[in-house]
């Protein structure tokens, strides 16, 4: 019992610092403080964090996409150095020349661009095969990428080649602004299922069930060499990116009602804990954010 509360304790304070550090990256950016664009993950965190948590951040390569602050986070709570990026300060991770959307530290790497990850990855998890280092590569997704051809190429090739590689799908229902429904045919969980990747569907608002379902599909990968799919449905409670927001109040509103950090602190029992380490978290960003506006 003391160990799960402990766990869960954890994944809080991991989702809790994501939510917000993306509030920060969008106040910031309203000022007049950030360049570029901002893509956060707020109603997501719940995915990057229940990933996270399967993962062997000492070998696993991970690859994100435009929307990674929250996997980066729960790579390495590399806080300071995430927002000192985007700000474009020299002490960011990158120097400040990545951004928000380029992002390099360790094993873990993101990209802005739709689907280009998916096979850079498969070649990367086909390389530490032939190593036989043991470590397997995720690559992240959204279901507005499953239009490019890219990503049905990389998992033909990989279930060909029985490579060890996580797609891990984050199923938001938008692309852009674009319905999901109005973009894209059949059922999206489904597809990787004509290359024989095995699925494992996850509730993605439910970091539990997200660790759950990450936990086998990579450890499948890892043992047996051969691609998994990791299939979560979630939302994303902000815009797109700044403000480009179509979507019904309403819509949301019935959305937020299943926060990934709200239904954690519930189920484990530990809703005393949100406001510290809400409290905690926020001072620890003020003080970076301080310094960074500081010394810039």
């Amino acid at each position: 019992m003391g160990k799960e509360h402990n766990r869960a304790d954890r994944l809080l304070d991991q989702m809790i610092t994501i939510r917000l550090v993306e509030e920060r990256l969008l106040e910031l950016f309203s000022q007049g403080k950030l360049g570029g664009t901002v893509h956060t993950c707020i109603g997501q965190e719940g995915c990057a964090v229940g990933l996270m948590s399967a993962l062997d951040t000492e070998r696993d390569i991970l690859f994100s996409n435009h929307r990674g602050h929250g996997h980066y986070i729960a790579y390495c709570d590399d806080v300071r150095g995430l927002i000192a990026e985007v700000m474009g300060h020299p002490e960011g991770v990158c120097q400040g020349i990545g951004g928000s959307q380029h992002i390099q530290r360790g094993n873990f790497y993101t990209n802005g661009i739709q689907g280009a990850a998916a096979p850079i990855v498969v070649g990367m998890a086909f390389a530490e095969k032939q190593l036989g280092s043991g470590a397997i590569a995720v690559v992240n997704l959204g279901d507005g990428t499953f239009g490019e051809g890219a990503v049905y190429e990389a998992m033909n090739i990989s279930a060909l080649w029985s490579v060890p590689v996580v797609f891990s799908v984050e199923h938001n229902h938008y692309a852009q602004t674009t319905p999901s429904e109005l973009g894209n045919a059949g059922n999206l969980a489904e597809r990787g299922s004509t290359f024989g990747i095995e699925i494992h569907k996850a509730d993605g608002m439910n970091v539990m069930d997200v660790a759950r379902a990450a936990s086998a599909a990579v450890s499948l990968a890892r043992t047996e060499s051969r691609p998994q799919i990791l299939f979560m449905d979630t939302y994303r409670f902000a815009p797109h990116s700044k403000g480009d927001d179509f979507r019904d109040p309403a819509e949301i509103a019935h959305q937020l009602e299943r926060d990934p950090i709200t239904l954690l602190a519930k189920s484990a029992k530990i809703e005393d804990q949100i406001l510290p380490l809400t409290t905690r978290a926020r001072v620890r960003i003020d003080a970076i954010v301080s310094e960074l506006l500081g010394g810039a």
